[in-house]
This record gives structure tokens, C-alpha cells and sequence, in this order.
């Protein structure tokens, strides 16, 4: 296994930019998302994307529920898996990924997002 930090700890008010990561040969991904600090009532949704080199497009994996308090998600990808809503997906992982934290007001929410490639 190896782990990745997908963003570093940071308080963040905005949806950052994406970030990708090259999952190849990968053949379970971890995503861990710790919100450690919040500041009024902010919402952020994990989403766990794949990309088709074909077609030049990101495609749905998983997307989370949206994150509103201090707490630790853990999102799951991989064969075999049994499917639980917005948290585990039976699905591969593709060979390159990205994470998207999408902000839903300005709130400040402190969090780290970590991945972890399962080879």
C-alpha cells in the first residue's frame, strides 16, 4: 500500500482545485477526508472521479455525502467490495483519479485528504 496526501490540512472557505494522482495498478483505493475544525455551518461533498483517456473525460466513481461537521470519512473503491451509499463502491480504479472537494457556501472547514493505493 501507499498513501498519498491528496491536500494537505487547511482551513479552506472555496472549492480547491481538483486533485489527480496516478492510480495505476492500484487494486483498491482508500480515500480518508478528516474534517478537524469548522466555523458556522459549512458543507463540503467528496467526489472520487476516474478518467477516460479515449475521451478526454473525468467519469463518477463516488461521491460522498456532504461533510458538515468535525468528523473522519472514509470512502472505499475496489472489486469485490459491497456497496454502501456514498461510502464503498465495487468498482476497478482506474489509472489516474482525482478528488474533488466541492464547497457548498464560505464557510471555513479545516480538513486533510489522504488516498491510499491497495496493490
Amino acid at each position: 500500500m501507499s498513501t498519498l496526501t491528496v491536500y494537505a490540512s487547511a482551513a479552506r472557505t472555496a472549492t480547491p482545485t481538483a486533485a489527480q494522482f496516478n492510480a495505476r495498478a492500484a487494486s483498491g483505493l482508500i480515500v480518508v477526508v478528516d474534517a478537524t475544525a469548522i466555523t458556522a455551518t459549512p458543507s463540503v461533498v467528496p467526489t472520487v472521479d476516474g478518467y477516460d483517456p479515449v475521451s478526454g473525460k473525468w467519469f463518477n466513481l463516488l461521491t460522498g455525502a456532504a461533510i458538515t461537521a468535525i468528523s473522519t470519512r472514509v470512502l472505499r473503491i475496489a472489486p469485490g467490495l459491497v456497496a454502501a451509499a456514498n461510502l464503498t463502491v465495487n468498482d476497478v480504479v482506474p489509472d489516474l483519479v482525482r478528488v474533488v472537494m466541492t464547497h457548498g457556501d464560505a464557510d471555513s472547514i479545516t480538513y486533510t485528504v489522504s488516498a491510499h493505493l491497495l496493490r
